[in-house]
């Protein structure tokens, strides 16, 4: 008899909440996660607050993930990967492995939860310097600074008296195939802005943006805040090159706004890093065998009436296996994951017992 649990692959934000609502709508669901802990990317990689507010990352994605540890109708599987799919739409059977062996688990349908991974800033040119260059890090470099509360210069341990941004490294890019806008960077960047400027008050903190994309409430709760109260600086320009001189960064690019170069020193240059879907999300769209855009995310079958649905009947997918999406996109489409998955399968019961009535009668 077909199952009538529902996987959720994947123990992030939007798996966890997708994990919660299915088991506080009465159905079983195994939450699967190839991490030995829950959280996703705000775990894994020690951000310190999550954007636009700025609470403490690790108590909320903790808080998140006791509501489907103590459910009893939720299962969480750690250290485990998900190596095969067999079956049809509601009869789904998956074969997991773990340090404890290979087994099978029957469901009914499928949520991928599987995320998104930073773009590796000197994967395609050394421009910026990320591995060269000590004094470059990533924003989720400094998120682990941020969450110690302690931002000093790698190369020498020493507070920096300038720190710069630079966006969209690795979004809005023809040359690597990125083309699309990774939607959180500005915030987050104006978010890490303000908070370098609470923890070290003497610290000059520039922004270099092609363009700022604040959505929703974002412009206001940290954009102006973040110039008006905290005095980062904005600068409208694009970064060509970062360049070692003496002990500080020589930041070269063009101010796009007075139509000329410019040259800067700083003591530590953040790359703002965009989002590219994980290895994780690729695996699993090709074990599910659901369709993918052609940047590598799940690709919505009915988007934007229903953007959760897959190419497959029974498989859905939420969060930034959908593509770049912040918290609160995230945990709302693993609601809907979970509701849409919870929907098949009362629907599938539904017509089978209708069958099976007239089989009878």
């Amino acid at each position: 008899m077909p199952s009538d649990t529902v996987a959720v692959i994947g123990g992030g934000p939007a798996g966890l909440r997708a994990a919660q609502t299915i088991a506080e709508l009465g159905h079983r669901v195994v939450l699967i996660e190839q991490h030995h802990e829950l959280g996703g990317r705000p775990i894994q990689e020690n951000y310190a607050g999550i954007t636009p507010h700025g609470e403490p990352a690790e108590p909320l994605l903790r808080r998140m993930a006791e509501l489907v540890t103590t459910n009893p109708l939720a299962e969480v599987r750690l250290s485990t990967e998900v190596i095969g799919v067999r079956g049809e739409p509601g009869d789904f059977t998956l074969t997991l492995e773990s340090v404890a062996g290979t087994e099978t688990l029957d469901v009914g349908a499928a949520v991928l939860a599987t995320g998104f991974q930073h773009f590796d800033p000197g994967r395609e040119t050394q421009m910026y310097g990320y591995y060269e260059f000590p004094d470059v890090i990533a924003l989720q470099d400094l998120e682990g600074m941020l969450k110690e509360h302690k931002v000093v210069r790698p190369s020498n341990g020493e507070t920096p008296k300038k720190l710069c941004f630079v966006q969209c490294v690795g979004s809005r890019d023809r040359h690597i195939g990125n083309e699309y806008c990774s939607k959180v960077c500005c915030g987050v960047a104006s978010k890490e802005a303000i908070e370098v400027r609470q923890l070290l008050p003497d610290c000059q903190v520039y922004i270099f943006y092609i363009d700022m994309r604040m959505y929703g409430y974002w412009e206001s709760q940290i954009y102006w805040p973040a110039q008006e109260k905290h005095h980062v600086q904005y600068v409208k320009g694009i970064i060509t090159e970062v360049l070692p001189k003496g002990d500080k960064l020589i930041v070269r690019g063009e101010d796009t706004t007075m139509g000329r170069p410019m040259e800067l020193a700083m003591d530590m240059v953040v790359l703002s890093v965009g989002m590219e879907p994980s290895a994780g999300t690729r695996k699993m769209s090709r074990l599910f065998g659901v369709a993918q855009n052609k940047y590598g995310f799940v690709r919505a079958a009915s988007s934007p009436l229903d953007p959760v649905s897959t190419s497959r009947d029974g498989i859905y997918a939420c969060g930034a296996a959908l593509g770049p999406a912040d918290l609160e996109d995230a945990v709302s489409s693993g609601s809907n994951a979970a509701t849409k998955a919870i929907s098949f399968i009362r629907t599938r019961n539904a017509v089978a017992e209708g069958r099976d009535a007239v089989v009878t009668g």
